[in-house]
């Protein structure tokens, strides 16, 4: 296992490396400087000298091969650059946004397991009766509904007409007042959540029902055994490794940044910082945050090859190391 862990780190490097080349080389495709970018209209009040010692300063003088050299450089000491935007170093920027995306991914996926596999064990049980109907629906609309207006359709519920939603734009942290924080964090979450459960709810009853109509099912139910075990302690586990993928998958996208979620309840997530950044130009930020989804995504996938061998003892790494 642990020759099975060096192995995949090992490759993340090359991976992350093609990451940082994409990235860093199309962000700067896009038409428009970081310093107008950075200084807006008083940008036409610079002179040529002043543009080009702020270049210089942020070392945009120099060619893109030689800027991305120098980055990757100063990234490989643990430095991710200067944001010329927020005036601080990127890892700094990232690492204060990022519990904020951290606990919605989190919250969403607590909510999205709950439904979704409940949904689903009780739509493979239940197969072909109105619980199935009932279940199948619910993952229709949950994956034809955008998040954008699960979202919208909240706040003007629960804020405008109920006036249950706090006011966004006030988030407070959560070890600063947990409740409030709770209360800013949760409807995000369910509008994630929502489309989440729908995928989680098909992938746990296609699982389901094809585990049920194995050979040791029959079995285990031939010798008289109850069917709450059979189903929870015999079919569940064989059936999770599906959903667990999943889950691997989606958790990334979420760590990622929901951007659009994160927008509509104005939350200072990693999402609304990588879109400010990209419509700024902010160049160290925006490399900076995509290496950091990158390594999320990577870390997440390991861990998941890890649980796979908790589901199932069959799957070994070490002996295909």
């Amino acid at each position: 296992m642990f020759r099975y862990v060096v192995q995949r780190a090992i490759a993340f490097i090359p991976t992350v490396l093609g990451i940082s080349v994409l990235i860093f080389f199309a962000i700067r495709l896009i038409p428009g400087d970081s310093i107008t970018a950075m200084l807006g209209t008083e940008a036409g009040m610079l002179t040529d000298t002043q543009r080009a010692s702020l270049e210089q300063y942020f070392g945009l003088d120099k060619p893109a091969v030689e800027q991305y050299f120098i980055w990757l450089g100063n990234v490989a000491h643990g430095d991710l650059g200067y944001s010329v935007r927020h005036g601080q170093p990127v890892l700094d920027v990232i690492l204060h946004r990022f519990p904020v995306t951290l606990e919605l991914a989190l919250l969403s996926v607590i909510i999205a397991l709950s439904i979704g596999i409940t949904l689903g064990i009780m739509s493979a049980v239940f197969h072909n009766s109105p619980i199935d109907l009932f279940g199948q629906l619910f993952a229709l609309i949950g994956l034809a509904a955008p998040n954008f207006l699960i979202g919208t359709l909240l706040i003007y519920v629960l804020s405008v007409y109920f006036g249950i939603l706090p006011n966004s734009g006030d988030y407070v942290e959560l070890t600063k007042d947990p409740q409030r924080n709770l209360e800013q964090l949760i409807f995000p979450a369910i509008t994630l959540g929502f489309a989440f459960s729908a995928s989680v709810m098909r992938t746990t009853r296609s699982a389901m029902l094809e585990v049920l109509s194995q050979d040791y099912i029959r079995t285990a139910r031939s010798k008289g055994l109850r069917e709450y075990p059979v189903v929870v302690r015999h079919a569940l586990r064989n059936a999770l490794i599906p959903v667990v993928t999943l889950v691997g998958v989606e958790m990334g996208y979420l760590l990622g940044g929901a951007v659009i979620v994160e927008e509509i309840f104005t939350l200072p997530g990693i999402g609304r910082l990588a879109y400010n950044a990209i419509s700024q130009r902010d160049y160290a930020l925006v490399q900076g945050v995509t290496l950091f989804i990158a390594l999320n995504f990577l870390v997440i996938n390991l861990i998941v090859d890890f649980i796979y061998t908790l589901l199932d003892p069959r799957i070994s790494y070490a002996k295909h190391s």
